[in-house]
């Protein structure tokens, strides 16, 4: 039985304003995907932006090198290339050349064929007053429930 592998970024819904998401398929090498089915992989500082030929790739995302792997181990920053249908890295490419929003990756999991996938959204950048708002509804709401399970028991 193989583990789930489900990787997140916990700062991408702190620090944006998720729009729209697509699942987007990676272009890896051998050593790159045994690392990521071991859970070695992290995209909490990372990025999507295109290049000049339209192609979408994430940035930053650091795999670390795989254990048993020989000369041929992948380099753990590198930019890798993202897979989306032809009308989708349009529709993306439009909206980050005209509005300024960013594409952030919020998730990295293998799926049931043992492919991994990068979970995407659309999203504009929060405020600093928009984070606070955050952080205050997050507290109520744990004060909330703090109240609740002492009247309950």
């Amino acid at each position: 039985m193989q583990k789930k592998i489900d990787i997140k970024n916990k700062r991408a819904r702190f620090d944006y304003e998720v729009l729209d998401t697509y699942v987007a398929g990676i272009v890896l090498t051998g050593t790159e995907i045994k690392s990521i089915r071991e859970g070695k992989a992290s995209i909490s500082e990372s990025f999507c932006e295109f290049n000049e030929q339209g192609e979408l790739f994430v940035v930053n995302m650091t795999v670390e090198e795989y254990s048993h792997g020989t000369h041929y181990n992948h380099l753990p920053k590198a930019s890798r290339k993202l897979l989306l249908k032809r009308q989708e890295l349009r529709k993306l490419d439009r909206e980050v050349r005209t509005t300024g929003l960013t594409i952030v990756p919020l998730n990295l999991f293998v799926n049931e064929k043992g492919l991994a996938k990068l979970r995407i959204a659309l999203a504009r950048g929060k405020k600093q007053y928009d984070k606070r708002e955050t952080i205050k509804t997050r507290e109520s709401k744990r004060q909330l429930d703090r109240v609740k399970k002492t009247y309950n028991t």
